[in-house]
């Protein structure tokens, strides 16, 4: 535990995140496959797909698919971590893509053109030293196994799992010893299609009672994985990812305070099977009145049992108020809609900033599990702008930062265990839920237009000199 007051541990984890499909490009380049993702189009028909609402099971001549192109990191990850080496990141969290190792998940054996160059963009890293912390999967599942099995609905795709995790461990064990399951493992119910590669019409008619036979799929996954992972990596640590959906009622009247309830119960719910090894009574009732509860084999929960995580991370951009007024006013959130809060402010993209939430996330999260936590996503997407000369100031980005890192300092100092912290993202990257790259969270700027347009030059913004002195000082100098 911390014992000195309002700061953060020695060995604090500073640095940023990525996900292979948001930043990578090279889509069939090196042997690899397609992807859900790679089927996500720019424009209106984005979020239909990723929800798996669309017949779109190719991708269309004509159309714009951001991930095929994004911003070329699969060609430029030497100079991106240079970058990142340059601000003093202690740990960098990237995403490993499936379908770049195994190109359809069905194969015995991996493709050596993505095994080296992950062992290449892990090397880069070790080299410069930053810590690679990586995730297996990131909405990254191969298309041919949505479009065969129906994704993560078939049992046989555990094993598949299985064994391209095996892989990345004995392949990149070497440089990674910290590992995550499933990005926001929570997201299965919000956009079912790239989480988990489930296509509604093969669901018989009942695509949630479809996503959570899935969701315990990879919950089995997760669990076999991380008891492998311990085995085959010597001093690894496994955690899971949640979307941390913190919700206050937006009056005191008790309807809108069950609500709420509901909805931070449903949201614990994922990390409870993956940190307590177990099924949560409540929300096993709830389940199996609603004719939702997932086939089970004989040892799965005991599976469950062994697998727990070392320890929880998750991702935090905003808080929402619930209501069961139907009028009352909606707003956009991560892929989520919620009840405005009147005391916040908001994004360019509408999404309410709320430093003092986090710090209410990470004691609620806390106390409830009791093992360390680790904060891998956080940011905000804004407009930027380029002045005539090259320079990029981003106050309000910074002042973001600040004010979260701020209500960090108060968590720790209350007895949080936190492990480090990872932005979303340090260099612009292509929006998962808008396709936009306009939609800047980085601290190096990248001359790129929401169509792919642009030099893909790299700038370093105001943001970034401000973060290395934050590093350099262990969060002490946040001015």
């Amino acid at each position: 535990m911390n014992n000195n007051f309002n700061k953060f541990p020695k060995d604090f984890l500073w640095g940023g995140a990525l996900a292979a499909n948001q930043c990578e490009s090279g889509y069939k380049e090196g042997g690899k496959g397609l992807t859900t993702v790679d089927l996500c189009p720019a424009g209106e028909n984005r979020r239909k797909v990723m929800e798996g609402k669309i017949d779109i099971l190719r991708p269309i001549e004509g159309e714009y698919y951001p991930s095929h192109e994004s911003i070329d990191f699969y060609h430029r990850f030497r100079e991106d971590i240079a970058l990142f080496a340059e601000m003093g990141f202690k740990v960098l969290r990237v995403s490993i893509a499936w379908s770049r190792l195994y190109p359809t998940g069905e194969e015995l054996t991996p493709n050596q053109e993505g095994v080296k160059f992950y062992k290449d963009m892990f090397k880069e890293m070790v080299k410069l030293g930053i810590e690679p912390l990586v995730t297996l999967s990131h909405y990254e599942m191969p298309l041919e196994l949505a479009l065969k099995y129906n994704g993560w609905n078939d049992r046989s795709v555990i094993d598949m799992f299985v064994r391209f995790s095996k892989t990345c461990f004995e392949e990149f064990g070497e440089y990674a010893k910290l590992w995550l399951t499933f990005n926001e493992v929570d997201s299965i119910i919000r956009h079912p299609f790239t989480t988990a590669g489930i296509i509604p019409e093969l669901c018989d008619g009942d695509e949630i009672k479809c996503c959570y036979q899935a969701l315990h799929h990879q919950f089995v996954a997760a669990a076999i994985v991380t008891k492998m992972c311990h085995e085959i990596i010597p001093g690894s640590k496994m955690g899971c990812m949640l979307t941390k959906l913190m919700t206050y009622p937006r009056t005191c009247a008790p309807e809108d305070v069950l609500a709420t309830q509901d909805k931070n119960l449903d949201n614990n719910f994922y990390a409870d099977v993956m940190v307590l090894g177990e099924y949560p009574r409540l929300k096993t009732v709830q389940l199996k009145n609603n004719g939702h509860y997932p086939k089970m084999e004989e040892g799965d929960l005991q599976i469950l049992k062994e697998g727990t995580v070392d320890f929880l991370s998750f991702s935090y951009y905003m808080t929402m108020t619930e209501s069961v007024d139907p009028d009352a006013e909606r707003v956009p959130g991560n892929t989520v809609l919620g009840v405005k809060n009147p005391y916040l402010k908001s994004s360019d993209w509408g999404w309410q900033i709320d430093p003092i939430g986090l710090r209410i996330s990470l004691i609620e999260l806390y106390d409830r599990y009791r093992i360390p936590l680790f904060i891998v996503e956080n940011g905000i997407g804004a407009k930027d702008v380029v002045e005539d000369d090259g320079s990029i100031h981003d106050p309000y980005r910074i002042d973001y930062f600040r004010a979260h890192f701020k209500e960090m300092k108060k968590a720790v100092d209350a007895g949080v265990e936190l492990m480090g912290y990872t932005s979303w993202a340090p260099i612009d990257l292509i929006s998962a839920s808008t396709s936009q790259i306009t939609k800047r969270y980085g601290f190096i700027y990248v001359d790129q237009d929401d169509l792919g347009n642009g030099s893909h030059e790299r700038k370093r913004k105001d943001s970034f000199y401000w973060y290395k002195k934050v590093i350099e000082t262990n969060g002490e100098d946040l001015d």
